[in-house]
């Protein structure tokens, strides 16, 4: 091999991706100390809703509802600042960020006139947004792209003057690959184009990521923070809380069966079967993992262009009672995916950004609180992850 691709982490091996040299340092620390965010799918609607809610955040504009790092334990954690993160991202997608937030402001997802208060930060933020991929007819191979995408992550914390940057990937969940594919899926592109740059990385959708088998070594080797796959919104939420509540009262659950109707790019995309089953997977492990095994009954997710960004989720619970009493819950979830998703993500870049300056590194558990599908521990119990992360605080502060 030849210097340049050992310094590239480059093997002439199909399917495996080798571990790279310890990445270079991204550059001086801004004056504030500034911490880079870096979206996959930059140009969606939670990318959108979250650059555009942060900025709305930071100037007063708006309360952080949902954000869990603006509560009283996260206090003198060492959290960086609101004001003090800069956006980025990947998109295949060419609409200006303004624009996409003036349609979410339209479909009620933003409030009225957001897009016009923080139209400097969606401008600014739009501007270190780069192309994403591969698109048809794109003739780059793996490492081709491995190495633009870290370029770009590279070239974004030195043009800012970053500390650190964190990548989150919010894009639209892709089928899970087959056991012929000899390529890797374009979310763990990504994710290997985050670690070769230094940079932290969380996956909020159910797509492959860091999961991919020839990313394994680099994961490991890159002494780097990562946490998990799936993020936990709504209906999953809301199992990670009824499910212990039957197990703990010793009520047995004998089907458990649900429904989602949803719009947008993220109903477009779980149209596609693959999809959906990767990321029905998600939903049904808070169940056997609460259960020991997955009760009977199936989660069916529909398309429904009209809803747009709005979805409404339905679980039907039939539970045994006391002599053998047939009983029967049901939940009905409505609500708007990237505002519960939103808070979520800037909750995580920023607890990512302070795991990776306080020296943490490996995979973050006690961030399982977000997450259907941890990066270790279980998805079960958020009465239990919740503690966990609130011990997750304080060790984060005995670092401040």
């Amino acid at each position: 091999m030849t210097a340049h691709a050992a310094r590239e982490g480059r093997t002439d091996a199909p399917g495996r991706i080798d571990a790279p040299s310890p990445p270079e340092a991204p550059g001086p620390a801004g004056t504030g100390g500034r911490t880079g965010v870096w979206f996959i799918g930059a140009r969606g609607s939670v990318a959108t809703t979250a650059t555009a809610g942060c900025a709305a955040i930071a100037a007063g504009l708006h309360p952080p509802t949902g954000m869990v790092t603006e509560t009283a334990p996260f206090a003198d954690s060492g959290l960086p600042a609101l004001a003090d993160l800069v956006f980025g991202g990947h998109d295949t997608l060419d609409c200006p960020l303004a624009k996409r937030a003036e349609a979410l402001a339209d479909g009620g997802v933003l409030p009225y006139g957001l897009p016009s208060a923080v139209r400097a930060e969606l401008d600014a933020a739009d501007a270190g947004i780069r192309p994403g991929g591969p698109l048809p007819g794109d003739t780059r191979d793996d490492e081709e792209l491995i190495a633009a995408f870290a370029a770009d992550l590279t070239d974004f914390a030195h043009r800012h003057g970053l500390a650190r940057t964190v990548v989150l990937n919010v894009a639209s969940t892709e089928p899970a690959p087959g056991p012929d594919d000899t390529r890797l899926p374009a979310s763990s592109l990504y994710a290997a184009a985050a670690l070769r740059a230094g940079c932290s990385y969380a996956n909020f959708t159910p797509s492959t990521g860091l999961r991919a088998p020839a990313l394994t070594g680099t994961v490991a080797a890159s002494g780097l923070p990562h946490a998990g796959r799936d993020g936990k919104t709504g209906q999953t939420l809301l199992r990670s809380v009824l499910a212990p509540m039957f197990l703990q009262r010793a009520l047995a659950v004998r089907a458990w069966s649900g429904s989602n109707l949803l719009g947008g790019g993220d109903g477009a995309a779980l149209a596609d079967p693959a999809a959906a089953a990767a990321k029905n997977a998600g939903k049904e492990r808070v169940l056997a993992d609460t259960f020991g095994t997955a009760p009977e009954g199936e989660v069916h997710i529909d398309d429904v262009p009209a809803m747009g960004d709005w979805k409404t989720a339905w679980d039907h619970i039939a539970f045994d009672g006391f002599l053998g009493s047939r009983m029967i819950l049901q939940t009905i979830w409505q609500g708007c995916d990237s505002a519960l998703a939103a808070p979520l993500v800037l909750d995580l870049a920023r607890l990512l950004a302070r795991a990776h300056e306080a020296g943490i590194s490996g995979p973050l558990p006690e961030l399982g609180f977000y997450f259907k599908d941890p990066d270790g521990g279980t998805s079960a119990a958020l009465a239990e992850q919740y503690a966990t992360l609130l011990s997750f605080a304080e060790r984060l502060r005995a670092h401040a």
